[in-house]
């Protein structure tokens, strides 16, 4: 198959945006990818596009994805809705790299958009609901906050896991955030802050759950043969891994992994020929604290039980060994969940061509990203890599 590469990327502002429609956030973000290609792009260039969305609130849900294609100035090409909760443009990537691979599209976009402050708590709560296990936890009153309290619970009871520690997983984030100009809580926070902050599902505070959000995101991949029109320093998309799991919690064998995503890691990781020692920064799902944590160890960037005192050594800040949400991550940049993967693509790129302004990183060659849906019933990590680390390794 064909190299896949990404010339472009870019999003929106994440946050609550009452003046904006799914519509009009989606075009910022496809022309904010479209500035970024290096050599311009007519998006009439365009063959193939997949658009991630849970439709939180039910607008649109029968054909989004043309609804905002066509608003953004893509006409007539095949355009598909990718619906996998918050790893639908995770997955819309997946689908574009594919595309580009086989032969099928020369170049291809993919994105994803979501509105979510526009809605009551309850009605939130519900429809983020709807990507977890429908008759014995949604219906159950089981909210997601209260599904990975769960996970952080059995965590600190098997691995000795303190909320300091998961509160340093916050203050990180809020660190990196507040240097990010599209970033929805743009602001720094302490460690007593967190630990100290109201009670959302115990042991999980204010501080450990992301919020809702309004945004979108979208990602320009080109193949082999024309990457050359459009970059100037190809970002290409080493590896590519996915996997699902059952979608309950409570049918899974553990509640202290996500076995979707280390199935998915592994697959990337063995598809790039890299493993985690080669990784210079990741952007991983981190819709709870526990899960940046949980994260840590499917990935393997430590071993099972160590990703408390992992990050409390520092090693996961821009200036450690492996730096982790250089954006601000879900829990201070944002999750506006059909939009969340494809925006983890725009930091990737923005570090690996050195677009990333204040939270640039010190000449990154390879990065990963990781995509979790609901609680762990789908997963998909994607290896990046600057076209010059291939050629002076080749």
């Amino acid at each position: 198959m064909r190299d896949a590469y990404v010339v472009g990327a870019g999003q929106s502002a994440y946050g609550s945006f009452p003046d904006e429609s799914y519509r009009s956030l989606f075009r910022t973000a496809v022309e904010n990818a479209e500035d970024s290609v290096d050599g311009g792009l007519e998006l009439d260039d365009v063959e193939e596009a997949y658009v991630g969305t849970l439709g939180v609130g039910g607008r649109q849900l029968g054909l989004s994805a043309p609804a905002v294609t066509e608003h953004a100035g893509i006409h007539g090409v095949p355009v598909t809705r990718v619906e996998n909760a918050c790893a639908a443009s995770g997955y819309a990537v997946r689908q574009a790299v594919m595309a580009v691979r086989s032969g099928m599209a020369d170049l291809a976009l993919a994105g994803g958009v979501e509105v979510m402050t526009d809605l009551s708590g309850d009605a939130v709560r519900y429809w983020l609901g709807v990507s977890g296990e429908t008759e014995w936890e949604r219906l159950s009153g089981t909210t997601f906050a209260g599904v990975y309290a769960q996970m952080a619970s059995a965590h600190m009871r098997e691995h000795g896991t303190t909320a300091e520690q998961l509160s340093h997983v916050a203050v990180k984030n809020h660190d990196n955030g507040a240097r990010n100009p599209k970033a929805q809580l743009d602001f720094t926070c302490t460690l007593e802050d967190a630990v100290n902050a109201p009670t959302v599902a115990d042991p999980l505070t204010l501080y450990h759950c992301c919020p809702t959000t309004d945004g979108a995101a979208a990602v320009l991949v080109a193949s082999e043969d024309v990457v050359d029109e459009y970059a100037d320093d190809p970002v290409r998309v080493a590896g590519v891994g996915a996997a699902s799991d059952r979608v309950g919690l409570f049918q899974r064998d553990s509640y202290t992994s996500i076995p979707a995503a280390r199935r998915a890691a592994d697959a990337a990781y063995e598809q790039a020929g890299v493993g985690p020692d080669d990784l210079d920064f990741a952007e991983v799902h981190d819709c709870f604290s526990i899960a940046e944590l949980l994260a840590y160890e499917d990935l393997r960037f430590c071993e099972r039980g160590e990703a408390g005192p992992y990050v409390a050594s520092g090693a996961t800040r821009p200036d450690g060994e492996l730096p982790v949400n250089t954006s601000g991550g879900l829990k201070s940049k944002g999750h506006p969940i059909g939009a969340t993967g494809a925006g983890q693509f725009v930091e990737a790129f923005d570090q690996l061509t050195g677009r990333a302004g204040d939270r640039q990183l010190e000449a990154p060659a390879v990065g990963l990203t990781h995509n979790v849906g609901g609680s762990g019933g789908a997963a998909v990590v994607h290896v990046l890599e600057r076209e010059d680390r291939r050629e002076g390794s080749a």
